[in-house]
């Protein structure tokens, strides 16, 4: 599976719908090899995002609640705080 992809299940506060579509569309890329769409990929790709986006809210939203949080932030987490760091 892809490095990239971490874990949503079990962040505070809970995963945000962007960093939900993040992980869709880099699960998308990695299965279907394309890394970058052209006019012939756009429309589904943006399909397959949007349904493993769907799937994966309405997954995390059934699951238990994990015991402890997941080992690493998303992207989008690791991005922000290294930007607060920086500004404060």
């Amino acid at each position: 599976m892809c490095r990239n992809i971490t874990t949503l299940r079990g962040l505070e506060p809970s995963a945000t719908p962007e960093e939900i579509e993040a992980a869709a569309r880099q699960y998308v890329r990695k299965v279907s090899g394309v890394q970058s769409t052209s006019p012939r990929t756009t429309d589904a790709i943006e399909h397959a995002v949007h349904h493993i986006a769907q799937a994966t809210t309405e997954l995390l939203a059934t699951l238990p609640p994990r015991q402890q949080p997941p080992p690493t932030l998303p992207p989008l987490r690791r991005i922000a705080a290294k930007a607060a760091a920086q500004a404060g």
